[in-house]
């Protein structure tokens, strides 16, 4: 991948932004790619600060063990993103990481 622009939040969102349909990646894989292995929690602080309404697939990014980080109205604004593109969750908000993580 190539950045145009050095920051870290701005990595972050190019490769976020990569992520296909139908696939899922990991705070932890995210922080990697961006340089910064151990920023992990700070991948998830640039999705918290996106603006309402954008386009970047936030929804396809769950911790470590493929679970939906998220509680309440996000848990199921991302579940239902997720399963809008064929993901399947279980009842506990587990995605299956052998089957849909995205490999770069």
């Amino acid at each position: 991948m190539t950045f145009h622009d050095d920051s870290f939040p701005q990595r972050v969102l190019q490769i976020l932004a990569a992520i296909p349909p139908g696939k899922v990646t990991t705070y932890g894989d995210v922080a990697r790619l961006a340089g910064s292995p151990r920023a992990a929690r700070q991948v998830g602080g640039v999705l918290k600060r996106l603006p309402e309404g954008s386009k970047i697939p936030w929804h396809r990014v769950l911790n470590r063990h493929g679970h939906i980080s998220l509680i309440g109205d996000g848990l199921m604004r991302q579940r239902d993103a997720l399963e809008a593109e064929g993901i399947e969750i279980s009842d506990a908000g587990i995605v299956e990481l052998k089957r849909y993580r995205w490999e770069i």
